[in-house]
């Protein structure tokens, strides 16, 4: 009797419990739907620019998979600069000349394999057609690693500074620090951005760390300025930070924070640029801070681009860390009306 008086105090608190319900049934459903679309089978959209070919290149290409457009030499070289193509190509004189953007090898390689392919079926009595391959971005033979080592030390920062934030702030509301403070005069405003300074310090740390040791110690391909890698991962902490505070403020425990974390943290690695999705899903992950801290850090390690190319991209994160703080403002309502 006591064993099923407990099991239905259990069941009963469930039932009552709808953050717990909806992360034990949909966000499995949710997750593996996200799966599903990854790894379904779909042909990522590789653009080639045929600068100077014979007629048919083009169609040849689309039987390997490659969309070929004709391009001139100069808007060819913008649209790779873009990342708009993955390569260009242009035959003269018994030669070709490919340059390509080896900041994603997968479909560097795809598209390298289906030009020279499409050379052989083209130029069949001139089968040692030789071709000249210059890298804009990446190199040849790119480590796994350094492909997507820009990527993961925004998640690693994002992911960490999150859930330590969170729990850190949650354990201060549990332990009536932030009753005791929200009955002074302090203003809910002072409260959120005091706490975001204090935990900041530490975050600034953790950032410089994790960049200095990728790129100084595991040797990431680095070609930009390590003095904007820095800036971005330290506005990636604070992002974190503020949605770590935010989040906090919803929970009620512990375990409702790491509950978040499938539900907001796991969603964003499917769409930070670390899987080739298809375009219609592709889109989702423009509402998704990791996407801009990814793009960032990829257009400054891997392309080596200057403050000018990531404008819009930490534009987007300072405005979502601002959103954050202002929504967390708000939310301590419930606790004290000033």
């Amino acid at each position: 009797m006591r064993v099923r008086a407990l099991a239905l105090r259990i069941l009963n608190q469930l039932r009552h419990d709808r953050r717990t319900l909806a992360l034990m049934l949909l966000a499995p459903v949710f997750l593996l739907t996200l799966v599903y679309f990854i790894l379904a089978d779909t042909t990522p959209v590789i653009n080639i620019a045929v600068v100077n070919a014979p007629a048919g290149f083009e169609d040849k290409l689309e039987e390997y998979n490659v969309r070929g457009q004709r391009y001139s030499k100069n808007e060819a070289r913008l649209a790779l600069e873009r990342g708009e193509i993955i390569a260009s190509i242009k035959i003269v004189g018994g030669k070709s000349f490919i340059e390509v953007d080896g900041s994603n090898p997968t479909k560097a390689k795809t598209a390298l394999a289906a030009l020279e392919q499409a050379k052989i079926d083209v130029f069949i009595s001139r089968p040692d057609l030789r071709s000249e391959i210059t890298y804009l971005y990446g190199k040849e033979d790119l480590p796994t690693f350094d492909n997507f080592g820009a990527t993961l030390i925004g998640f690693i920062i994002f992911f960490f500074v999150f859930l330590v934030s969170g729990i850190s702030f949650l354990q201060e509301r549990t332990s009536g620090t932030l009753e005791k403070l929200l009955s002074t005069p302090i203003r809910r405003w002072e409260i959120v951005v005091g706490y975001v300074l204090g935990f900041g310090v530490f975050t600034i740390l953790q950032a410089f760390l994790i960049s200095w040791y990728c790129v100084y110690v595991l040797k990431v391909m680095m070609i930009g300025s390590f003095g904007l890698i820095l800036l971005i991962t330290l506005l990636t902490a604070i992002i974190a930070l503020t949605l770590g505070i935010l989040m906090s403020t919803l929970a009620n425990n512990e375990f409702q924070m790491i509950q978040f974390i499938p539900l907001i943290i796991v969603p964003q690695i499917f769409f930070c640029g670390l899987f080739d999705l298809p375009a219609d899903i592709e889109v989702i992950g423009n509402v998704m801070p990791l996407y801009y801290i990814a793009d960032a850090l990829t257009e400054v390690m891997i392309r080596g681009s200057g403050l000018g190319a990531i404008a819009w991209d930490l534009s987007i994160i300072l405005v979502c860390s601002v959103l954050f703080m202002v929504l967390n403002t708000l939310l301590l309502k419930k606790y004290r009306r000033i």
